[in-house]
């Protein structure tokens, strides 16, 4: 099954990003919009993870969730990967954020699960260029200046993602920072 951890983030948070995005939406169609439904940051992607290997994964991100904090974050910015990607960014803890991300990685690594080496970008992908030709400079322009309230991260999610042209996401796990698995 496809997999990724994602922060949880509040839908106060999400809420007020939404409205912002919606103003640009209006004036730009051009890239593929993502829903809000699917907005997530994340943490670490895990592509395709057997059966087998969920149990020791979800135990070492329990443990990864225990040695970390909650966060004090805020969306803020935007910016592009190329033309492909129209995104927001985070502002806040952001280096304790950093360190999150790598304990996850590192809990997956021990669990047997390969993860990408890249460096952590903190971001919320809001929409997908449809061609490379897409200028997606105007855009970013438009919401460069967007900063939202303070929210408290104090979470992470185990995600199966489920392709098709309307992608799904299912929540396998919960996990509390500084506490372990989460009740849900």
């Amino acid at each position: 099954m496809r997999l990724f951890v994602a922060l949880d983030v509040p839908d106060a948070a999400v809420q007020h990003l939404d409205r912002a995005v919606a103003q640009v939406r209006e004036r730009h169609h051009e890239p593929r919009w993502v829903p809000w439904e699917r907005w997530h940051v994340t943490l670490a992607f895990l592509g395709e993870v057997g059966e087998p290997q969920l149990d020791p994964l979800s135990e070492r991100l329990k443990r990864a969730a225990r040695r970390h904090e909650g966060l004090s974050l805020s969306f803020a910015g935007a910016g592009r990967f190329g033309n492909r990607v129209l995104w927001v960014g985070l502002r806040g803890d952001t280096a304790p954020l950093a360190r999150l991300a790598a304990s996850v990685a590192a809990a997956a690594r021990k669990a047997g699960v390969p993860v990408d080496d890249r460096p952590h970008r903190p971001h919320v992908t809001l929409a997908r260029g449809r061609t490379t030709s897409l200028d997606l400079r105007p855009v970013v322009t438009r919401l460069a200046d967007y900063g939202g309230p303070r929210w408290r991260a104090d979470s992470f999610s185990l995600v199966r993602s489920r392709l098709g042209p309307q992608p799904v996401y299912e929540v396998l796990a919960g996990y509390r920072l500084g506490a372990g698995m989460s009740p849900d």
